[in-house]
């Protein structure tokens, strides 16, 4: 069954992902006119990342809706991973995009053909100007809902903004140099290419390490660990391992408190833990929390192994 998502800040993420996809379309279409009609590869390259950006921004959405639904018996975790597997995705397709465009960018500085038309210098500074505020806006809303996925996207829009720049560059040598530098902006599409295959590849590292449970920000363990140790009764934190999964992270905590606490009371002191990551860290969809007895000299034994490890 789905379910609206915990946090607020994924629905505007997912709003920005709409919003790209209506101005990919849009660009990429005037960056294909204009780059036929003024004899511009570069233009035609980035209406090609335009037209990519119009899919990955797709895969976005679908991963953000799959993401959010709630866990079922199947899937007592919910649909985390979604996300995850979306951010993989919009990184190959940046890599396959950088490939393509060095392909043809090649091909074309091998064939002899006319200089661009020196109105094509204005379509690029509209797209540039138009690439970089739709990149910011993603990225914000990325970075405040946590999500690589749409981060990634944000990524996709910022190549498109520089292999806009790179053209714009192109351009204005083969104008100003004359005959001879025809293909300066195939040679800065190719440059561009590099740029965009580079960031590619960042991003799926990352994606890729999420994938393998990789821990947390430090930032948000060591607020789990802040918010823990203000439960009243909580007397140390003996472990802490938070893990991504996706747009939301698995708490995984043992807690000291008094040895000769009652069971019960135990049990309701381990509740309260939980609860309070939940309701005051919205990026935790889950805490799992194992109660220990407070142990003063093994909590500093502990902290020497770490500080003189072997």
């Amino acid at each position: 069954m789905k379910t609206e998502p915990a946090n607020p800040s994924w629905e505007q993420a997912s709003r920005s992902a709409q919003l790209g996809v209506v101005v990919n379309a849009a660009l990429a279409a005037v960056k294909l006119v204009a780059g036929v009609v003024g004899n511009s590869y570069a233009l035609v390259a980035d209406a090609v990342e335009s037209t990519a950006d119009i899919f990955s921004s797709l895969v976005v959405l679908g991963g953000l809706r799959v993401a959010t639904r709630g866990p079922t018996d199947e899937f007592p975790f919910g649909f985390g991973r979604a996300e995850t597997l979306a951010a993989v995705a919009v990184s190959l397709m940046l890599v396959g995009t950088s490939i393509g465009i060095a392909v043809e960018a090649v091909r074309e500085i091998r064939t002899p053909h006319h200089a661009p038309a020196g109105w094509t210098l204005f379509v690029l500074c509209t797209v540039i100007v138009v690439k970089w505020w739709i990149s910011r806006r993603v990225h914000a809303a990325g970075k405040d809902a946590g999500s690589r996925a749409v981060q990634a996207d944000a990524w996709h829009h910022l190549s498109d903004a520089l292999t806009s720049v790179a053209a714009c560059v192109g351009i204005s040598l083969a104008l100003w140099m004359g005959p001879g530098w025809e293909a300066a902006d195939d040679w800065a599409a190719l440059v561009a290419a590099g740029v965009i295959f580079i960031n590619g590849v960042l991003m799926l590292r990352s994606s890729a390490f999420d994938l393998l449970d990789r821990s947390a920000e430090p930032e948000v363990t060591e607020r789990v660990r802040e918010v823990a140790g203000q439960v009243p009764g909580v007397l140390a934190v003996e472990k802490l391992v938070v893990r991504r999964a996706g747009l939301q992270s698995f708490v995984d905590i043992h807690v000291q408190s008094e040895g000769e606490m009652p069971l019960r009371q135990a049990h309701d002191l381990g509740g309260a833990v939980k609860w309070a990551i939940l309701n005051r860290i919205p990026s935790v969809g889950g805490v799992l929390v194992h109660m220990e007895p407070f142990e003063p000299s093994a909590d500093t034994q502990s902290a020497a192994n770490s500080v003189y490890p072997g």
